[in-house]
């Protein structure tokens, strides 16, 4: 059990550093006037999000039902903070997905946004990284 919450872990941290690096480069990238930096941005964009951000998800949601199908939910499956950290997980899709709809306006040049809209976004992985580890260690409901 222990190696599944391991791997588990190193896949959820794989995919926040893509979580937390993707919108950085969106900053930086709505801010770039060149088409050098422009087309570069693109292919660190892709392959960032689909090389390790989605695989990294992917990965971590293999673990994270294995656990819970093992052993979790018998224990855990009527404790309120696994629903709220089940929650705060499918949130957190949809704010990945938003990645990827971002990341297809860049790719064909139909960004919308200011950096500073992507310096804000940058922030929201950090609402689920402390709401998912604080409901995951502490167990407070």
């Amino acid at each position: 059990m222990l190696w599944l919450k391991a791997l588990h872990l190193i896949f959820m941290v794989t995919w926040f550093a893509g979580l937390f690096y993707l919108p950085r480069l969106f900053v930086y990238h709505a801010m770039s006037s060149d088409e050098i930096s422009n087309e570069r941005f693109k292919i660190m964009e892709r392959k960032l999000y689909y090389g390790i951000m989605t695989p990294g998800m992917i990965i971590t949601f293999i673990f994270g039902i294995w656990m819970l199908t093992d052993y979790a939910w018998a224990i855990y499956g009527q404790s309120g903070w696994l629903h709220i950290k089940l929650s705060l997980l499918f949130i957190m899709v949809i704010y990945h997905i938003f990645c990827g709809l971002w990341l297809v306006a860049f790719k064909h040049d139909r960004n919308q946004h200011s950096h500073v809209y992507y310096r804000w976004m940058n922030e929201v992985p950090v609402l689920f990284l402390v709401g998912i580890i604080i409901l995951a260690v502490v167990k407070p409901f």
